[in-house]
């Protein structure tokens, strides 16, 4: 897309860390391998608005499928904002997804812009703030989740997101410098979890458990990676209040929250089950 010396166009893999970058200025603490990972989730997905040769906008489309698709990374650089580049970038996610059911993760500034471009509240998001250390729970039933066939991990995620994502999860448990567990019961997945370190301590994401029983292990398990002086930060869903009750238990403290919006019906997720969001710009 052009508009006189406005260009709009997609960005190599090697950009998509600009975008990354660019969040990290905003606040919102990305991780130090999400660019990398992002990328497996749909490499066509990252939209850069270019002006005279200069970055000014970003945007990702991410298609999942032929049915999903999740905006983030809906950015303007401030110093250009209110001259149109964000709308026009905007438009052109949209109609990179068009055809989908599509959801975002929109920050308290940009939700009635959100609404008025036709998408609607499903529940609220709320990050909150700790900090690492404590003792690595002693059971059997906490693996690493390399140990098991990725098949089962894939299996186990199914149904916490609304298309297939392989690629993604499969670059997401494996990431660098990140730890993935998975807790069994009866030699089944019954939850997994990832932490990841970000710009600012660490980030827990996902956290999915049968049970808050299995949530506390994991959280504490994961938890346990940082160090006791490290921010470690959990997102999620606001409505499941097991998940809230845990954080708190552990002296989380609310630091940052989003909506959850479709604009089409929104999906029938296990919301029950997810005590921690994977990610606000991807899903």
């Amino acid at each position: 897309m052009q508009d006189g010396r406005y260009v709009i166009r997609g960005m190599m893999p090697a950009e998509i860390g600009l975008a990354v970058d660019w969040a990290a200025s905003e606040g919102w603490n990305p991780g130090l391998h999400d660019a990398e990972c992002y990328a497996e989730a749909d490499p066509h997905g990252f939209l850069i608005g270019v002006l005279d040769g200069e970055p000014v906008a970003t945007i990702s489309a991410i298609r999942y499928g032929a049915s999903f698709g999740f905006l983030g990374f809906y950015i303007v650089r401030p110093e250009f904002r209110g001259n149109g580049y964000g709308m026009q970038i905007w438009d052109a996610g949209i109609q990179h997804l068009a055809g989908r059911n599509i959801g975002l993760d929109g920050v308290v500034a940009q939700q009635d812009n959100y609404r008025k471009s036709g998408f609607e509240l499903a529940y609220r998001n709320v990050r909150f703030e700790g900090t690492g250390g404590g003792s690595m729970p002693k059971t059997r039933e906490l693996v690493p989740l390399s140990s098991l066939p990725f098949e089962a991990v894939e299996t186990y995620e199914r149904p916490f997101f609304p298309a297939r994502r392989s690629a993604f999860v499969r670059a997401w448990i494996q990431q660098p410098d990140g730890h993935a567990l998975g807790i069994l019961g009866n030699e089944t997945l019954r939850g997994y979890g990832v932490i990841r370190p970000c710009g600012s301590g660490f980030k827990i994401g996902p956290l999915f458990a049968d049970t808050p029983d299995l949530a506390e292990v994991l959280f504490r398990a994961l938890k346990s990676r940082a160090g006791p002086s490290d921010p470690v930060f959990l997102d999620t869903p606001e409505m499941n209040e097991a998940a809230v009750r845990m954080a708190q238990g552990h002296g989380m403290r609310v630091v940052f929250e989003t909506a959850r919006m479709y604009s089409g019906e929104s999906p029938d997720l296990p919301l029950s089950r997810v005590f921690g969001v994977t990610s606000f710009e991807v899903g």
